[in-house]
Order: C-alpha cells, then structure tokens, then sequence
C-alpha cells in the first residue's frame, strides 16, 4: 500500500499531498463503496463538500473503516447559500452531523459569492473553538484572497482551484504559495476534455517513465507544489492515481507540460456575470429570503 507524503499547512496542520475526491458522485451507496476502496487503497484524505450531497455517505464508508481518525483528513466545504454569518454556524454543525465526526480537518468556502466575510468569522469561530483544524477557500482568485487576508484576522491555510494542462494558472498558483496558502487542484485530468490522455505530447512523456499520462498529470501537480485530489469510482484506478511517488518529472518535461497551457477553464469562468447570475444565482437569492 502506498505512503502519501506530507505537508504542512501555515498554520501547523499536517495535510496529505494527495486525497480523494468525490465530486459527481451523488448516489450514496456508490459513493460509500468509492470511499471504502480509495481508503484501502491508501488514501487517507477524503474531499466532499454539501453541494455534492454525500456527505453522509462518506461518513459511512469513514465509520466502517478501521483506520484510526487521527490518520484521516478530511474536507468538506460550505455552499454560497449559507453564506452569511448565522447560516454558515449552522452549516458546518450540519456538515459535522452528515459525517458523523466530532470535528473537521479541513473547511472551505466552496465559491466567492455572498457573505463571505460574515460565513468566514463563523468558520474562524469554528476553527478556534476546535471543530476544525483548518480553513480555507476555493475558487478565489488572487484579488478575493487578498481581500479576505486582509479583513479577517483569521488567514486562509488552503485555496482549492482549478488546475490541469489545459489551465495551469501559474500567476495564481504562484501568488498563493507567496501568501503561504496551499493551493489543492479540482479536475486535475479537466475531466477528459479535450481528449487529455490521448494527448500525443502528455502519452510520449508517459512512455518515457512507463507511466500513464493521469500519473504524469498528478507527478506534474505535485512537482508545481500543489496537492491534488483525483476522484475515481474504479478501484484499479484509484490505486494507479495513487502510485504517482516512485519517479520524477525531468526539468524538460516540466517545460514540455507547461507549453500545453491554453489559460483558460475547461469548464466556466468565475468572473462572468451572466454565468455567475446562471450558475449561483438560484442560491444567492435564498439569502434574501
């Protein structure tokens, strides 16, 4: 079984370098079953969020399991319509209550949208009371973390971006770990767009380290400096995205990944209004109610 190295946060907490996501995995039973085999496979970081509606099932799979809780990490994050300082109290005992956990290891503001100074005291208040050992954000550009840096006395540890070939943000990623925020990668394969592992450029540099290209993707993150969490239903899978740490990217291939940069998102841009307006719109209105 393989070792995952370790980080540790700004603020002293320990964090694997790679976990395990469960994004669009809304049946509870296959997600309970995912998590169950990602944990005997090695993983001991579990990423959910309450967008992704299971919650309680990796609870479940986490309760099962024989692993000792303090060998876990595990993630959730808050949705925008509980984005004010009394719904987000609320939230995060919600969250704790759906996993089945006295405490979290690690929360995050899952978008940029509403109240995030007001949800951002109630996940500090959380933090210092103990019910989780670290916070952080996602989806937050350089300028949205600034802010927050500055307002808040409590700092982000954590921003979880979209980061893959196609949109390597390097400015962001580079600009976080000078503000010693790790940045955690979503969609590291950008979902198959684009015919990623068929990529002739990504396939040649597999060959050459009798890799898979998902395993040169995930070297490619870890080697940037940032923690990465792929998500995977098949068990073979899971155990070949987890055995990414017995060889090494050269300095030419690094280069070589880099040219493949398109700058842009494979999948929405957080900054247009009428996608902000399509996408979070429906959930930003229940603030008002």
């Amino acid at each position: 079984m393989v070792e995952v190295p370790t980080v540790k946060l700004s603020n002293g907490v320990t964090m694997p370098q790679l976990g395990f996501g469960v994004f669009q995995i809304p049946d509870l039973a296959a997600c309970e079953a995912a998590v169950t085999a990602a944990l005997q496979a090695g993983y001991r970081m579990i990423d959910t969020a309450t967008a992704y509606n299971n919650e309680e099932a990796v609870g479940r799979a986490i309760h099962k399991s024989s692993i000792p809780r303090e060998d876990l990490f595990i993630t959730s994050k808050l949705w925008v319509s509980d984005f004010t300082y009394d719904r987000a109290k609320q939230g995060i005992d919600a969250s704790l209550k759906r996993l089945g956990l006295d405490y979290l290891d690690l929360y995050l503001l899952h978008q940029p949208y509403g109240d995030t100074m007001g949800a951002w005291r109630a996940l500090s208040e959380a933090y210092q009371a103990g019910k989780i050992r670290a916070i952080g954000v996602s989806n937050f550009y350089a300028d949205q973390l600034k802010n927050l840096e500055l307002t808040m006395p409590v700092q982000p540890v954590v921003n979880q971006i979209e980061v893959n070939p196609w949109y390597q943000q390097p400015a962001e990623v580079a600009f976080n770990q000078g503000e010693g925020v790790r940045v955690e990668a979503w969609a590291p394969f950008a979902e198959g767009k684009q015919a990623i592992f068929t990529n002739p450029t990504l396939q040649a540099i597999a060959q050459a380290h009798h890799k898979t290209v998902g395993q040169v993707i995930l070297r490619w993150l870890l080697q940037r400096g940032i923690t990465v969490i792929p998500k995977s239903v098949h068990p073979e899978r899971m155990q070949e995205n987890i055995d990414v740490f017995d060889f090494e990217l050269t300095a030419a291939d690094m280069q070589t990944i880099a040219s493949l940069d398109q700058r842009t998102s494979q999948f929405f841009d957080h900054r247009d209004p009428v996608t902000i307006e399509q996408i979070f719109g429906s959930s930003l209105q229940q603030l008002k109610e």
